[in-house]
């Protein structure tokens, strides 16, 4: 998830170093880069949206959602009106111009917001668009390069793979020539079992060939090889993940092989160190907290959450404001951290993350009595007091015994509450 920053970044650095910038960030934008007071209604955040706008409205809807957040009717307008006829997404646009063939169409943005109208239950027709031109830009390889024609990467690939499955269409059955799938593709970025970066996933090649471990790839991947959008749910613990050796590997055990490369990388620190900018002086390591999210997310979707704990931990001391400068999408990440491994994101660290993403955008349209993350699906209800885990379920008995209406009352005290 951090593939927003990270190409925000190249193309600064590309400017600042006379270089060429990769052709994912090298296209001009489709349209001027806002200031603060002119951002569209709507739009979650302060910041230039240019280079994250539909990522980080995408990522905020996913979080609420799994919240059980009713996003602003306006906010989910602004996110449909961002697609263009084609069924593509541009990471921003204006959406007061029909898109042409200067607007650069990216499939990162595109399958984001396919996730989050998927999770919102709403406007069927943007999925369904949108999964038709995903396909239609599939690389010969079945993978996804960042903009149609660019080489496939692991994290592209990945978060487009969740989307089409978000979607409910079978990975499997989306091939190239050759009988090559999305699953096949990712193989193609794993590096084998043994040594220090065994059963991680590089981003790309590079020209020679070869592979390098790259955390958030592997996080990536390990959710696309799977099958799974990045509002991943909390899993039972399974046994310590294992890299498997082989050259043809299921796709349930490549996301394995990820998931041991991460829990070792996690292992002792609790956090992912922050890759170094190109040019940059060396200096000490830094906390990527982004990445740190993603790949609890990813551990926690390929059942190992208890190998996340000490990452869970380490983000709800030192990751508020992080998160907080971040804007929405830096919050968000932590609801999805939150979500998959079972804490509470109303009081994560004693921060209230949902009543935080809530503020970045309009006022949403309804919220939820408590947190759903206040008890976790793999707790066992304890059945022996009647006055314990009323919660949802009273209010899920109150929806029963007298309708919608008395649960929209309770939606709006809520809300008035957290304004």
């Amino acid at each position: 998830m951090s593939v927003r920053r990270r190409a925000a970044a190249l193309a600064i650095t590309a400017v600042l170093c006379g270089a060429a910038a990769p052709a994912a960030v090298a296209a001009p934008s489709p349209s001027p880069s806002p200031s603060a007071p002119d951002l569209p209604e709507g739009l979650y955040g302060t910041k230039d949206p240019t280079y994250d706008g539909v990522w980080r409205q995408s990522l905020a809807f996913l979080a609420q959602k799994i919240e059980l957040v009713t996003p602003a009717t306006k906010s989910v307008d602004w996110l449909v009106g961002q697609q263009c006829d084609s069924g593509a997404f541009a990471s921003y646009r204006d959406a007061s111009r029909p898109c042409d063939d200067k607007t650069v169409a990216d499939t990162n943005a595109t399958a984001a917001a396919v996730q989050a109208v998927v999770e919102l239950g709403v406007h069927r027709e943007v999925v369904d668009n949108g999964v038709a031109w995903l396909k239609s830009v599939q690389n010969d390889d079945g993978g996804w390069g960042y903009n149609p024609g660019s080489p496939s990467d692991a994290n592209s690939t990945g978060v487009v793979n969740g989307a089409l499955a978000r979607a409910g269409v079978p990975l499997a059955d989306i091939t190239k020539a050759g009988g090559k799938t999305p699953y096949t593709a990712l193989q193609t970025f794993a590096l084998p079992c043994g040594g220090e970066d065994g059963g991680a996933f590089a981003y790309q090649p590079d020209k020679a060939g070869k592979l390098a471990a790259n955390a958030d790839a592997t996080a990536a991947a390990v959710l696309g090889s799977m099958g799974k959008g990045m509002a991943a749910g909390n899993y039972n613990a399974v046994k310590a993940p294992v890299c498997t050796e082989g050259s043809d590997l299921t796709p349930e055990q490549s996301a394995q092989n990820g998931a041991s490369y991460l829990a070792k990388a996690l292992a002792g620190k609790g956090y992912l160190d922050l890759p170094p900018m190109p040019g940059a002086e060396e200096s000490a390591p830094q906390p990527d907290f982004g990445n740190t999210a993603d790949a609890v997310v990813a551990l926690a979707a390929a059942g190992h959450k208890d190998e996340a704990a000490d990452s869970v931990a380490y983000l709800e001391k030192h990751a508020q404001g992080w998160a907080k400068e971040g804007g929405p999408a830096a919050t968000a990440q932590l609801v999805l951290a939150a979500h998959a491994t079972g804490t509470d994101a109303r009081d994560f660290g004693g921060v209230d993350l949902v009543r935080q993403l809530n503020t970045t955008g309009p006022a949403p349209a309804a919220t939820a009595v408590p947190s759903p993350t206040a008890t976790t699906p793999s707790k066992p209800a304890d059945t022996s007091s009647d006055d314990e885990g009323l919660g949802l379920w009273w209010i899920i008995g109150i929806g029963l015994a007298f309708g919608a209406g008395i649960g929209f009352l309770l939606s709006g005290r809520r809300k008035n509450q957290q304004l």
